[in-house]
């Protein structure tokens, strides 16, 4: 199996910056995109942003402009850069990857690291 470890998160205060993680290990044959999602309580669990192993990026209309996502595909990592963070940033973030079996893909998701934005 797969296991998608999130680092990074915690309690910054609005207008700061953190750096999310997000390494993959275990039975990995490659891995296609690879992105972000975060859920708030009570909201649904959204897309923030996603790489494909090409480089392209998408992102969400809230994080444009703030948030950069890369990749490290010898580390099998992606990265989050979140600048200019707002109070309605904070929620769990979940790190999602399509693994690839020798096979087929699967979707995979890390347990998530909660981001906290107050003063």
């Amino acid at each position: 199996q797969v296991q998608l470890v999130e680092s990074g998160g915690g309690l910054v205060q609005p207008g700061g910056s953190l750096r999310l993680s997000c390494a993959a290990s275990g039975s990995i044959f490659s891995i296609n995109t690879m992105g972000w999602y975060r859920q708030a309580p009570g909201k649904q669990r959204d897309l923030v942003a996603d790489i494909t192993s090409g480089g392209s990026t998408n992102y969400a209309d809230s994080v444009k402009g703030r948030f950069t996502i890369s990749r490290d595909n010898a580390k099998n990592t992606v990265y989050l850069q979140m600048n200019s963070l707002k109070p309605e940033d904070t929620a769990v973030y979940y790190c999602n990857a399509a693994v690839g079996g020798k096979y087929y893909y699967t979707n995979y998701w890390g347990k998530g690291t909660l981001v906290t934005v107050s003063s």
